[in-house]
């Protein structure tokens, strides 16, 4: 109701404010969760979409505040992507590889879609930034904690402009405590919140994750909260600031590994593949890759054995429960190892069609795209690039009965809609623009 009510108390302002005409879809629009050849623009938002008339002004870069903010977009905000002139997002350049024509990084490609990008120099153009946070809902920033006060862009500050701002901060250690001034990387917070120290072989060096796995968490908290927010306000009419972390969201990642040390005094160690509480459950070496698979139960072990034809195993002393066999581990691995290590993982996923317990193989890259389910759910999207003709992404995870939630705009070329929303947003006209263009504090 909260999510209807929103749309229908913001319908008359997006109307008049909106950076696009909001054209409704057609019902048999083919911009759905199985195509992945979907080309479509910001004029495709609709009243289907959950945060229809909902804008976001997104001051975030790299990787945590751009993955929350494209969350967001996916689910109908308009997000408009405020960078700094001639340089923009410092993903833009973390290559390569690199777009052909735009020259972008591949890498800024993964969290920047549907957005617009506007260059505004916040040093020197406050007066807009202002002017801007007066017509939006939300600001998202992850600056070191007071970097953007002395530019007169603090949520003190800007709730003087817009009372009613919601004002999200990311930052590696939030706005207290010893580390506030630090400035915050996944890999760093990762380090000093305990997860590289679980992650890698049992007798080798710590070893972080593959991908910026706390950003990306620290992304979705900062989703989840601004939902939130966005809720209480339809009750307070008032906005509010939140904060989030990395190194928070790192430890609360931390899950059952925290809550054994906390409640227990036991302290982790790395498992590499496997688990420090369920065997077998872990990944094996095939003839010609990796196979994972776990046996959560008894029940589950059993049928393991009876398919690897090994069905006396199940019965001895040694492995009859979960407990028996974390005790024995070692002996009971290095037995399951030497038969998987005879045939493919092709071969064993046809042998283990249909079982309880649960098995995959370890997919390369190139074999997750070429994966049959992942290419019959059409969960890569093609999008048109304004310079490289076609971008792929990989779209929403999350398919919903009634809303909408999809990739519709390739991410932004540096100040692509800058004209856009200075003039249509802010009724700039163009000897304005030009003059602001000129002096540099736009581009």
């Amino acid at each position: 109701m909260w999510l209807q009510r929103l749309r229908l108390s913001r319908a008359a302002a997006a109307a008049r404010q909106s950076l696009r005409s909001f054209a409704a879809a057609s019902e048999n629009s083919n911009n759905n969760n199985n195509n992945n050849n979907v080309n479509l623009d910001a004029s495709a938002v609709d009243e289907r979409h959950p945060l229809h008339g909902v804008r976001i002004m997104d001051l975030t870069r790299i990787v945590a505040g751009p993955y929350c903010t494209m969350v967001l977009a996916d689910l109908g905000a308009e997000v408009i992507k405020v960078e700094r002139p001639y340089f923009g997002d410092e993903a833009r350049k973390w290559g390569p590889p690199f777009l052909e024509q735009s020259g972008d990084a591949a890498y800024f490609l993964a969290q920047n879609r549907n957005k617009q990008s506007v260059c505004i120099d916040m040093k020197r153009g406050r007066e807009v930034m202002h002017q801007l946070a007066g017509k939006c809902d939300v600001l998202v920033e992850n600056y070191v904690p007071g970097t953007l006060e002395r530019y007169g862009l603090g949520y003190e500050q800007l709730r003087q402009v817009n009372p009613r701002l919601i004002y999200c901060t990311i930052s590696g250690y939030g706005s207290v405590g010893p580390y506030a001034k630090r400035p915050g990387y996944d890999v760093i917070a990762s380090s000093m919140g305990g997860l590289l120290h679980i992650t890698g072989q049992r007798d080798g060096p710590p070893s972080k994750v593959g991908v910026a796995v706390t950003d990306v968490a620290t992304g979705l908290y900062a989703h989840g909260a601004i939902l939130a927010a966005l809720l209480q306000r339809e009750r307070t009419q008032r906005g509010q600031k939140i904060d989030v972390d990395l190194l928070s969201t790192c430890c609360s990642l931390l899950i059952n590994v925290a809550s054994n040390y906390l409640n227990a005094g036991t302290e982790a160690q790395r498992w590499g593949t496997a688990h420090s509480s369920i065997v077998p459950y872990q990944s094996f070496k095939t003839v010609d890759g990796y196979l994972t698979l776990g046996a959560g139960s008894d029940a589950q072990f059993v049928e393991l054995c009876r398919r690897l034809n090994i069905e006396q195993v199940s019965q001895d002393a040694k492995f009859k429960s979960n407990q028996d066999r974390v005790q024995h581990r070692e002996e009971l691995v290095g037995l399951l190892a030497q038969i998987l290590a005879r045939d493919t993982s092709k071969n064993w996923m046809h042998q283990f069609e249909g079982a309880s317990f649960v098995v995959g193989p370890v997919n390369s890259i190139r074999e997750v795209f070429e994966d049959e389910h992942i290419q019959a759910i059409g969960l890569v999207k093609k999008l048109t690039h304004a310079r490289d003709g076609s971008v792929k992404v990989v779209g929403p995870p999350v398919v919903y009965s009634e809303a909408r939630n999809d990739a519709r705009t390739a991410p932004p070329m540096l100040g692509e809609h800058t004209d856009e929303v200075l003039g249509q947003l802010l009724g700039y006209g163009s000897d304005r623009i030009a003059a602001l263009r000129e002096q540099r504090i736009i581009q």
